[in-house]
């Protein structure tokens, strides 16, 4: 039997896990990628790998910032924007909670904000919110929320998409954010359909009217029409689909990020938004232990996983 400790602790590992595997893959369409049996941290002798300068099995931006929201909510006792946005500033201009301090991929619309944090701009209006401002960088980070919070659906949905104006405040990275945290607690709560209930919740905290729904039924999911095949690029809703085709087709942790990372593009962050669904259904103990011993920045992940789980 997998606890619900070991749930959440794979949860966050699997977010990691998945981001620094797919980071040497990040760019690459998925016909000049690997065979899956051949994806792994370190790509095959001659594979044009991204990054080239960084050691297997080092998280990129996407773990960075989860960690800036999992430190920021444990250190204040709730969401604090402005906490959360000097902290994704010190990462950028630091290298805080990056792995050896070192920042190697930055979202446009994440520079962007971050800026206009540095020159004072409020965290909730700092994101960039055009329609064309729908990156998936607040989609990365924001698993540990749902793994921190206490408060009811409807609070933690509040908070989904107030973590999300840090960076990307428009309606549909809002919805994306809030709809992920929904589906990894119903995960949690081991809910026989958990993104179908994901779904329902979402509808019935935002009726037909609110901004957000508008854009879930219209760009995300629409309730009439079949959703368009993920194909892993940097697009919040392309992201959050992806996800959720590579968890809805089954099988092991393992066998989820590498069909998340065989879409190509994106892959790090396609693999991280997969990774931490699918270390909530498989337990820590379902990452492969190679994997686990091979993960690097543990020194920076251990302390707050187990303030996490003390809670």
């Amino acid at each position: 039997m997998t606890t619900r400790e070991e749930r959440m602790a794979g949860g966050l590992w699997g977010l990691l896990v998945g981001d620094a595997l797919g980071v040497p893959y990040e760019f690459h369409p998925p016909g000049r990628l690997p065979p899956p049996d051949a994806i792994d941290f370190e790509p095959p002798p001659g594979f044009d790998r991204a990054h080239p300068g960084v050691p297997p099995g080092t998280w990129s931006d996407d773990g960075a910032h989860a960690l800036c929201l999992l430190d920021s909510l444990l250190y204040q006792g709730r969401l604090d924007a402005e906490d959360l946005g000097r902290r994704l500033v010190n990462w950028r201009e630091w290298g805080y909670l990056a792995v050896d301090g070192l920042v190697f991929d930055v979202g446009i619309q994440t520079d962007l904000a971050l800026r206009e944090l540095r020159a004072g701009t409020p965290a909730l209006k700092a994101g960039p919110a055009g329609v064309r401002d729908n990156g998936n960088g607040s989609l990365m980070r924001v698993l540990p929320l749902a793994l921190w919070h206490p408060g009811t659906d409807a609070q933690l949905a509040s908070d989904a998409m107030a973590q999300s104006r840090v960076t990307h405040g428009h309606a549909r990275a809002l919805a994306c954010c809030a709809l992920y945290c929904l589906w990894a607690r119903r995960v949690l709560q081991e809910a026989a359909d958990p993104f179908g209930s994901a779904l329902d919740t979402f509808r019935a905290l935002y009726p037909e009217g609110f901004e957000v729904r508008t854009e879930l039924d219209t760009a995300i999911f629409p309730p009439d029409a079949a959703p368009a095949p993920g194909t892993g690029t940097g697009y919040v809703v392309d992201c959050l689909r992806s996800a959720r085709e590579c968890i809805q087709a089954g099988g092991s942790f393992e066998t989820m990020v590498k069909a998340a990372i065989a879409l190509g593009h994106d892959t790090d962050t396609t693999a991280a938004v997969t990774g931490g669904i699918a270390g909530l259904l498989h337990g820590v103990r379902g990452i492969p232990e190679r994997w686990r011993a091979a993960l690097r920045g543990q020194a920076l992940l251990d302390p707050l996983l187990r303030k996490l789980l003390a809670r």
